[in-house]
């Protein structure tokens, strides 16, 4: 049938062919895209799906003992297309085991006997479980009557397991402070482009989890507070009349509310004085849920305006042990870290009702949550709760197989942790700090790893994930800002996410996605970044003068695209500045020649990276 279109519509076309072309595209992610369930817009296809399910969990504890008890039923909804035979459940805690798959090694204090299943009962019949047989951190169950698409299948699940003596990101904090996370079984992703996710925890990597509704019961004793994921359902049940009215004043105070101080810790009168108390918390449309627990760690509560246009505040939360001067600044520096991330950078309003920074070890997030280890340093506390907080946007709002994938959320947390530093420090302290914690050891060390293109999927990579996942792809996204203009790039980026928020994007979503925002093909510049072994080295290799400034030729040697400044010194001491983007390597990003103004002879010629620190400075400079 012949149809008529518009300009535009011919434009998105020939847009969409040239980036189908340019852009290397493994064999699984090209059928996704067949199937429609993927498009080249950067827009979820008109076949996406996703499946979700419901989580009703409660669970028990008495510190000092490490046992935890479960219970939960799961409603797993199958919104595919495919009829499911079986379901793949993911235990992570069966990486404490004894012999578990694992990248390091494992003391006595990290192991124990994982998560143990007492009851497993699908659509009412009971199973059986053989706890020996369910070793690793994935378990597969054949449905005895296969899950039809549009159709739901019921799990009621019973568990304990003992807390890990060795905290990390989840165990034993103190003999009474528990942090809990991937505490419950759950059922993994299936999508669209890969099926089940089976790709083991190896304590090193990271999660990659549907969007659920939960509701969570934690039962405790007397004067033990609980926080976690989601809104209390209960506070006037489980706190003291005092207190609950202190945490309702925190939810719309600028200063900081002491919701429970030391004074009231030894008093012991915080808590309903039931024998237990069952805290109850609810979160939809979510990928986690995390709990920590103490009867001795100060609560502080405050709230930040988040959303101006829906006059909507976001309450911040911490709970730490008195001792701990930096977290005495937690709400203050989360109220910092909200604000600014809502109005600045992404500039989406945070999506959540809730932040709570817990102290612990790990330096983790979660959604609304953050598990953060103590620091001397006031400043380095503020970086990390900003790190960790960032998270938020990536891969909380936006579903990201960190598994796989997990550029795509730590590269952005960590170019909104310099961002945000600029704002918080000063554009010079915070360049420095990026350049010898993000980018120094990359850049000086020749491994092979190191040079693995970003692409690699980070499930593949051992060597070399720290840089792939973190420092280049964030160079990455920061050559692409300065490169695009911040108008432009965010409003790229704002395309991306609104696209895919909620949902699972992969990295052709997000490049398609910046391609659609930003009016442009950005494949050249994606395939230079993500596809290659590059790395960043350029090499001034000659200089002529030219009527009115110098002629620059400039060899690539590492490959990637990046940008630079021209420096000019003349002999009196003064200097002059011309910042070149990374796109004039777009023609060629081999070599290129480059004419610079100037307002008099030039005594020497510098070309300086600035963050885009160079692999080898000896050949940056000229002198007449």
């Amino acid at each position: 049938m012949l149809r008529s279109f518009s300009l535009s519509a011919l434009l998105c076309l020939f847009l969409a062919q040239a980036n189908a072309q340019s852009l290397y595209m493994p064999r699984d992610i090209q059928k996704a895209f067949k199937k429609g369930t993927r498009d080249m817009s950067g827009k979820p296809g008109k076949n996406y799906w996703q499946n979700t399910g419901n989580y009703n969990i409660s669970i028990s504890m008495e510190p000092p003992s490490r046992l935890i008890k479960g219970i939960e039923q799961i409603t797993y909804i199958n919104n595919s297309h495919d009829t499911l035979k079986r379901l793949n459940m993911k235990l992570i805690l069966n990486i404490h085991r004894p012999g578990a798959a694992r990248f390091g090694g494992a003391s006595t204090d990290y192991l124990t006997s994982g998560i143990q299943i007492d009851k497993f009962v699908v659509n009412d019949v009971r199973r059986n479980w053989n706890n020996d047989l369910a070793a690793g951190t994935n378990q597969a169950i054949a449905l005895a009557k296969p899950l039809m698409p549009h159709d739901s299948v019921k799990l009621n699940i019973d568990w304990h397991f003992e807390l890990s003596k060795e905290s990390n990101r989840e165990g034993v904090i103190d003999s009474t402070t528990f942090f809990l996370a991937y505490f419950y079984p759950r059922v993994s992703v299936y999508d669209d482009y890969n099926g089940w996710d089976t790709l083991p925890f190896l304590d090193a990597q990271e999660f990659y989890n549907d969007f659920n509704n939960y509701t969570l019961n934690v039962t405790v004793p007397k004067n033990f507070i609980v926080w976690s994921t989601g809104t209390l359902q209960n506070p006037n049940q489980v706190l003291q009349p005092e207190f609950a009215k202190r945490l309702q004043t925190s939810m719309t105070s600028d200063s900081t509310i002491h919701i429970a101080t030391p004074v009231d810790l030894v008093a012991k009168n915080i808590t309903a004085q039931n024998a237990t108390n069952t805290w109850t918390w609810t979160a939809n449309n979510i990928s986690d849920m995390t709990v920590g627990v103490s009867d001795h760690y100060n609560w502080d509560g405050a709230s930040v305006l988040v959303d101006d246009a829906a006059h909507r505040l976001a309450s911040v939360q911490a709970a730490y042990p008195d001792k701990s001067a930096d977290f005495h600044h937690s709400a203050q520096f989360s109220r910092n870290a909200l604000g600014w991330f809502s109005h600045n950078w992404p500039g989406v309003p945070y999506p959540f009702p809730k932040m709570t920074v817990f102290q612990g070890f790990a330096d983790m997030e979660y959604p609304m949550m953050v598990n953060d280890s103590h620091q001397d340093d006031i400043g380095f506390a503020q970086l990390v709760q900003d790190h960790e907080i960032a998270h938020t946007f990536f891969p909380f709002y936006m579903g990201i197989n960190e598994s796989r994938y997990a550029f795509m959320d730590e590269g952005w947390a960590t170019t909104f942790e310099l961002l945000i530093g600029t704002a918080e420090n000063g554009k010079k302290k915070a360049d420095d700090f990026y350049k010898k914690f993000r980018v120094e050891q990359y850049i000086h060390d020749p491994s092979t790893a190191e040079d693995l293109p970003i692409i690699t999927p980070s499930s593949e990579q051992r060597n070399g994930y720290g840089n792939n996942a973190y420092g280049k792809p964030s160079l990455s996204y920061l050559a692409l800002k300065d490169m695009l203009g911040d108008a432009l790039f965010k409003k790229a980026l704002h395309t991306y996410m609104d696209n895919w928020h909620g949902k699972h994007p992969i990295p052709w979503d997000y490049f398609n996605s910046m391609n659609a925002g930003s009016g442009k093909n950005l494949n050249w510049f994606f395939n230079n970044w993500f596809f290659t072994n590059g790395y960043i080295d350029l090499g001034l290799e000659e200089v002529k003068a030219v009527v009115g400034g110098y002629k620059l030729s400039i060899k690539n040697i590492g490959g990637f695209a990046t940008p630079f400044d021209v420096v000019l010194t003349y002999a009196d001491g003064t200097t002059q500045s011309t910042h070149v983007t990374a796109g004039v390597w777009e023609k060629d990003q081999k070599q290129i020649s480059i004419t610079v103004n100037a307002k008099k002879v030039a005594k020497s010629i510098t070309i300086d990276g600035g963050i885009f620190m160079d692999a080898d400075e000896s050949n940056n400079k000229w002198s007449k």
